[in-house]
């Protein structure tokens, strides 16, 4: 049975190994193995939202095969590590859209709900903190989920360059309702 929790600084380190073989095997079909290889170096968990408490868990018998979470303040996407810059600043929800933030799966637990329960735990906390629309920077394997979900692209865009290579990204926004 699937159960869900918010995310705790005790469960970094296993939401960094389960993040590093989601990136590594859930986006391979997408990515070149350069584009691989900056993925993993430049996503990955801002713990920003573990400490705001925004930050889900997805467990099977005590074992995390999900996560994901979402954000009220500023910054888009990218880990701790990444090149992105953090933008701590609070979003205003009567004009801001949410973030959603930081979603992966366990490749062996693809398919099962996962990323569904996770989006419908993120939507509806956004949604009771007053939010009317959320956005994403979406990866390539992440697309067909959300546009399933209802996000529509706002826009296609390279990540910043890492030693001269940029991965595919997409922007996208949902309307709450």
């Amino acid at each position: 049975m699937l159960t869900h929790r918010f995310a705790t600084e005790a469960d970094l380190e296993s939401l960094r190994v389960l993040m590093a073989l989601a990136i590594e095997v859930n986006q391979r079909a997408f990515l070149t193995p350069a584009e691989l290889a900056v993925s993993g170096m430049t996503m990955g968990l801002d713990t920003q939202l573990i400490a705001d408490r925004t930050y889900f868990l997805i467990e099977e018998e005590g074992e995390i095969v999900g996560c994901g979470g979402w954000s009220f303040r500023a910054t888009t996407h990218g880990g701790d590590q990444s090149q992105v810059a953090r933008d701590t600043t609070p979003l205003d929800p009567a004009r801001d859209p949410a973030r959603i933030r930081a979603m992966y799966t366990h490749p062996d637990h693809v398919r099962r709900g996962i990323g569904w329960r996770i989006l419908e735990l993120c939507e509806g906390a956004a949604r009771d903190a007053g939010f009317t629309s959320t956005m994403m920077v979406a990866t390539l394997s992440g697309e067909p989920l959300y546009r399933a979900a209802g996000y529509r692209e706002i826009e296609r865009t390279p990540s910043a360059p890492v030693d001269g290579v940029r991965v595919p990204l997409i922007v996208m926004r949902k309307a709450l309702s």
